[in-house]
């Protein structure tokens, strides 16, 4: 009897050195490939990574400070952009968990000082899952330009928006608007009576101990906050400033990879909301392309090798400097992390290559970015000398043509008056990418502002056509046209 057990100990013991091997082995690969993402302008930010609900991995690669050489670590502070917006969800929820708010009442119910002529169309849940037709107030054409820099009451910002006419009736389509958390925000402060910042702390970061969260604010002195920078092809510049009272409710959040896992390991309890109210946050309630939105959260079945479908529930958030994602799968309790400082760059792809890592498939390597080698050749030696590069460099193994990067280089020089370089990077990019509504998106805009109306309509009109969803594209087709 006494030698049976030993030997169930004895094999309990092996098991478990192969899983600790497995486990070491997997955040081997997974340092690596961060470390070449780094060493190729793509990462600078930290990283965590759980599997089975633990942590396997968990470091910085670059720089919080560029101007001190302060490294990223695993606790050091980011801004989090819309993953903020999961935050303000389950606030939501808890409220009508609590029969604070019904869900389906109108909005006007909790925010009587809200035109009635919309507010009384719009439910909340319309708010939660993007469906309720405001307009998305960061994509105003003055906003960054007129309005980021300065601080709103709540109160005052939302009179900035709450009259416009809706782009659709409320609950027909889905189109993501910031306006639609940024109002969340307000009527959590409505019905609690208290701040939203205050209402977060009490329900959400003081009962998880998520000690390095909390509401950013550029005046208060924060230990370990990273700066936010920009890259413009090679070249790294300080972002822009944002007042924090702007992105609130919809993106002012900061966090930690550490503290992130305290949540995202929250959620599968039901010690912040019930279970049925818990798993309200993750339903599919509206298609957005492949994936469904939740409250706060995109979800979706995505392949997993030969092994059939892995459902995933994510988030991405991108402000001023900052590029950050988080994604679960929840069936095997796994977490990737990746918080970035300087500005957009590719964390689906790096997410996708580390959950390739977890369960155990084949992924593609990184590569340098062929649109910034593009950007520098574009802006200092011009339209010719940026074809013939590109014409030179595109079936190079080591390059890789990114659609995202591309459009942002297309921009930057759009940015610079130089439209006819972003006409030549932003046709590369419809040529590379054809059935990228947002590719001829882009390149209509660009023979819009270099004053071709026949080739703007004709790429708008490719775009839409691509994306039926795309409002932006239909509103300046529309312009057009009218003209």
């Amino acid at each position: 009897m006494k030698k049976s057990i030993k030997l169930i100990a004895l094999f309990v013991l092996f098991q478990l050195s192969i899983l600790s091997i497995s486990a070491q082995d997997k955040a081997q690969q997974i340092e690596q490939l961060l470390g070449k993402y780094n060493e190729y302008g793509q990462f600078n930010g930290s990283a965590l990574v759980a599997e089975n609900g633990k942590v396997i991995f968990k470091k910085g690669f670059g720089s919080a400070n560029m101007e001190w050489d302060i490294p990223n670590q695993s606790d050091t502070k980011f801004r989090l952009g819309s993953i903020s917006k999961q935050f303000t969800a389950l606030l939501i929820v808890k409220l009508a968990e609590e029969g604070k708010i019904k869900l389906d009442a109108p909005i006007s119910t909790y925010l009587p000082d809200y035109p009635k002529e919309n507010g009384a169309k719009i439910t909340t849940h319309q708010l939660l899952t993007h469906t309720s037709g405001i307009p998305n107030y960061t994509n105003a054409p003055d906003f960054f330009k007129d309005k980021a820099r300065n601080p709103y009451t709540p109160e005052a910002f939302v009179k900035t928006f709450s009259s416009l006419p809706l782009d659709f009736t409320p609950g027909e389509k889905f189109n993501y608007s910031n306006s639609g958390y940024f109002l969340l925000g307000y009527i959590i402060e409505k019905v609690t009576g208290k701040t939203y910042e205050q209402y977060l702390q009490e329900v959400i970061f003081t009962p998880l101990k998520m000690v390095n969260s909390g509401y950013d604010h550029s005046d208060v002195i924060l230990k370990n906050r990273a700066a936010g920078y920009e890259r413009k092809g090679k070249l790294i510049s300080n972002a822009s400033y944002i007042d924090m009272s702007l992105p609130y409710a919809a993106g002012s959040l900061y966090s930690t990879v550490e503290d992130l896992y305290l949540w995202d390991q929250a959620l599968y309890t039901n010690k912040l909301l019930s279970a049925k109210s818990m798993e309200s946050l993750f339903k599919p309630y509206i298609s957005v392309g492949k994936a469904a939105y939740g409250y706060g959260w995109f979800t979706e079945e995505v392949d997993n090798g030969d092994k059939g479908k892995l459902r995933r529930i994510g988030h991405g958030g991108g402000i001023n400097g900052f590029n950050t994602i988080i994604t679960r799968y929840p069936a095997d309790k796994n977490l990737i992390v990746l918080l970035n400082n300087t500005g957009g760059t590719v964390l689906g792809e790096m997410n996708d290559a580390i959950c390739a890592i977890l369960y155990n498939n084949p992924f593609a390597q990184p590569k340098r970015s062929l649109a910034f080698e593009l950007l520098e050749t574009f802006t200092s030696k011009g339209t010719k000398a940026g074809v013939e590069s590109y014409n030179k460099l595109k079936n190079d193994p080591t390059y890789n043509i990114k659609e995202n990067d591309m459009n942002r280089v297309g921009y930057q020089l759009l940015q610079d008056g130089k439209k006819k370089e972003a006409i030549e990077v932003f046709k590369i990019n419809v040529t590379t990418f054809p059935k990228s509504g947002n590719a001829y998106d882009s390149l209509g805009e660009a023979y819009l502002a270099d004053g071709d109306k026949k080739l703007a309509i004709a790429n708008y009109t490719k775009s839409v056509e691509l994306d039926p969803s795309n409002e932006g594209g239909k509103k300046a087709l529309a312009d057009l046209l009218k003209k």
